[in-house]
This record gives C-alpha cells, sequence and structure tokens, in this order.
C-alpha cells in the first residue's frame, strides 16, 4: 500500500481522525555518546500534518477536531495506526487520543 502513497500530504484523513509525526529524539546525547535507533526512547511530542473535516453528532452538528496542521501536540505512548511513507513513520488516530496540545 505504501508503494501507492507517495507523500504525507497526499493523506486527507476521514471524520474526526488526525495525521501526525513523532518529532525525533537526537541520537547522540549531550555528552557525545550516539544512541542506536532502535534503542532510543520514542518521543510523545507529534506535529500535526493534517487533519480531517470532523464528525456530525447525533445533533446533526459538526464537530471540528481541537488542532490544526502544524500544531505541536502531545500523545499517549501507545496508540493510533502507525503508517510508513518513504522510510518516515506517521500517526493516524483520532483527534480524542491526543492528550494535549503544546504552545510554544
Amino acid at each position: 500500500m505504501s508503494s501507492l502513497i507517495k507523500s504525507a500530504k497526499s493523506i486527507l484523513p476521514t471524520l474526526d481522525r488526525v495525521l501526525v509525526q513523532r518529532i525525533k529524539v537526537p541520537q547522540k546525547t549531550s555528552s557525545g555518546i550516539y544512541i542506536p535507533e532502535k534503542n532510543a526512547p520514542k518521543n510523545n511530542l507529534a506535529t500535526v500534518i493534517a487533519v480531517g473535516p470532523g464528525f456530525t453528532s447525533q445533533n446533526g452538528e459538526l464537530i471540528k477536531p481541537s488542532v490544526q496542521a502544524g500544531d505541536k501536540v502531545l500523545l499517549p505512548p501507545h496508540g493510533g495506526s502507525p503508517i510508513n511513507i518513504e522510510k518516515e513513520e506517521y500517526l493516524l488516530m483520532r483527534d480524542s487520543e491526543i492528550l494535549a496540545k503544546v504552545q510554544e
């Protein structure tokens, strides 16, 4: 499937889903020691790449996601559906799974 997807920009999430990419943890410690990628801790910070239009409540009201493309967010340690595109990993998750929006 990933061979059909040329870039993350071509993915348009549906309903209240959000496409995010974890911010990469530096692979070198402050003292100069390199950490192998598979041993590096997962970062819970991510950047929002794309956002779905929202979902319709039982009252017929459109509920829009609370984040938008470009926002920095805090993710739970597990969750979301991983998508690999050109050796980069993205997560597709529901807006309600995102823990917080990070203000800079």
